[in-house]
């Protein structure tokens, strides 16, 4: 399917100004107005993220009495449950918590609800665990904000409850001791897109301040939060992006041993960077919740002795091959139910339901669905006698809100704009297809329907090089409204020395006006080679990378779509 060229607008006068003051390239003046950057200062704080322009934890609401309760079971010697949700930002977040407290109180333990048996969020398994095994105090991260039942059970049972989460509230909240939670009413914290483990962070800081504890014996957590940050695909902005930014130093200079362990079996040579994270890290921690049980991730992440780190790493790396294997079936099985539906090319939606599909990776082929077809997708399956699966949206249609308008029909849901989960009866299913389509068919826009590449600027191929990449490089790290900026030339050709490879990929070396030659790489174009090599000129949108190859640093394009 073709693409849509899309240019991610500006105020030139904004940009203009900003040129002023800063004196380099305009375009980078033009991609910082983007990011909402106008002026100097903004400008010296985004290229300089400082752990000092942190937010006060005391200015979220419930954090002195989240910190008040956690000292109490300390002094009174109560047993602490540390419960998190089984994905990458639930189970880093306990590592977290579990790191930062141990050091205080030994009476401590993590829980890990299963993610077949119990299910998301706090299970009346979890609260029966906590009474049964007399923790007087159990804090949830990344989840909770709708355990209603749950937590009254628990009340009842004498166990307390602090809640650490960022997923939105309802209009009724559990009985908590104390709930942590930005978006909540009436709290007034300045930053509302912290990750589940970010605010777990935070909970850690507000203690350290409360207690007289310095600073430095926080922050090397943050090597765990920069994983649950750049993971849960929260946005990269504001306080997110300074916790990133440093959590990356802590990541590559002192990396805790599990993450060392994982990123030398992963060979993903001497730096981590957010792609490493996202494609390595984030897979291998999630395939223990998906395929067996994510408390095993929690091992590897608390994991102190190097040997052991190795052995529970690999173990985790051949379970997420396990779950490419499960995934890459489903998606051939999914493929074949989309080819056998003739009504398929009238729908706005796409929805696939299997009894035998494994439900820890239903979401991972929803996306694969939608890279295919480009629509809001769920892909479904039976666990425990219920049909269960994942929702995934398209540009910036709010499937969230869809789901909503059929919850009626569903046991449970819940998610956020761009992806969501849902349980409902077997009997229920065809009804929510209609339904489901109904809804999207009336309020979908037209240009959602059809894949965008997003282009942040126009330059000129013989402005990249080593200058204008130690420039670029400082909008890193990049994520949700940070994304790595997209860059657009005309009429480029080849120089006669661009390859296929493999029939699949070009490798290219193209020039634009008489410019030096550049080289980059187009994966997946092997179909335009035969135009490229006869050296027609071609627009291309591309991304900007340094290839460094035996201590030698390379400037290279990586092509996102071409046009000619």
């Amino acid at each position: 399917m073709e693409k849509r060229w899309v240019f991610t607008p500006y105020n030139t006068e904004e940009a203009e100004g900003l040129y002023d003051v800063l004196k380099i390239n305009p375009v980078f003046c033009q991609l910082l107005v983007q990011r909402g950057i106008k002026t100097y200062e903004m400008a010296e704080r985004y290229f300089r993220p400082s752990l000092e322009h942190l937010h006060d934890p005391f200015l979220m609401k419930g954090m002195e009495k989240a910190v008040r309760r956690i000292v109490k079971a300390i002094i009174k010697k109560e047993k602490i449950l540390v419960y998190g949700d089984y994905d990458v930002d639930g189970t880093t977040a306990t590592a977290l918590m579990y790191t930062f407290l141990k050091k205080y109180h030994d009476l401590i333990n993590f829980y890990i609800p299963d993610r077949y048996k119990e299910g998301y969020g706090i299970s009346m398994d979890g609260v029966e665990y906590a009474a049964d095994n007399n923790f007087k105090l159990v804090i949830a991260l990344d989840c909770g904000i709708k355990a209603i039942r749950q937590i009254k059970a628990a009340k009842e049972k004498g166990v307390d409850f602090i809640i650490c989460d960022h997923h939105l509230p309802e209009d009724e909240l559990p009985q908590a001791v104390a709930i942590l939670n930005p978006k909540q009413k009436g709290c007034l914290y300045p930053y509302k897109e912290l990750s589940g483990c970010a605010v777990g962070f935070k909970l850690a800081q507000g203690f350290a301040l409360f207690n007289d504890i310095d600073l430095s014996e926080v922050e090397p957590l943050l090597d765990l939060v920069v994983v649950s940050l750049t993971c849960d695909f929260v946005p990269l902005t504001g306080e997110n992006r300074i916790l990133a930014y440093h959590g990356l130093e802590y990541l590559n200079k002192s990396p805790r041993m599990g993450l060392e362990a994982a990123r030398t079996i992963l060979n993903r040579g001497e730096l981590y960077n957010v792609r490493d994270i996202v494609f390595g890290i984030g897979p291998m921690i999630n395939a223990a919740g998906r395929l067996e049980h994510a408390k095993y991730a929690v091992d590897l992440l608390l994991e102190t002795n190097k040997t052991q780190a190795f052995e529970k790493a690999q173990q985790l790396a051949d379970k997420n091959q396990e779950r490419r294997d499960i995934e890459a079936a489903i998606v051939k099985e999914a493929l074949a139910l989309v080819g056998e539906d003739v009504t398929f090319g009238d729908k706005k939606t796409t929805v696939l339901y299997k009894e035998d599909w494994h439900k820890g990776v239903v979401g991972i082929v929803a996306s694969r669905m939608v890279d295919e077809y480009h629509r809001p997708t769920v892909v479904l399956t039976e666990s425990a006698g219920k049909v269960v699966g994942s929702a995934r949206s398209v540009g910036d249609f709010d499937i969230h809100h869809a789901l909503d308008q059929c919850k009626d029909l569903f046991v449970n849901f819940g998610g956020h704009k761009f992806a969501a989960g849902l349980t409902l009866e077997l009997d229920k299913l065809e009804e929510f297809k209609q339904r489901f389509e109904n809804v999207v068919q009336q309020s979908i826009a037209k240009e959602n329907l059809r894949p965008t590449q997003r282009i942040d600027a126009e330059v000129a191929l013989k402005d990249i090089d080593h200058k204008f990449w130690k420039i670029l490089k400082q909008f890193a790290p990049f994520g949700p409204d940070n994304m790595r900026p997209v860059f657009f030339s005309k009429f480029m050709k080849d120089t006669g020395y661009s390859k296929l490879i493999k029939d699949l990929h070009i490798k290219l070396v193209v020039r634009q006006d008489g410019s030096d030659p550049i080289e980059g790489i187009a994966f997946n174009f092997g179909d335009y080679f035969d135009d490229v090599s006869a050296r027609k000129p071609f627009h291309a949108c591309y991304v900007v990378e340094e290839n460094v190859f035996r201590g030698r640093s390379k400037i290279q394009i990586n092509i996102k779509d071409m046009k000619f």
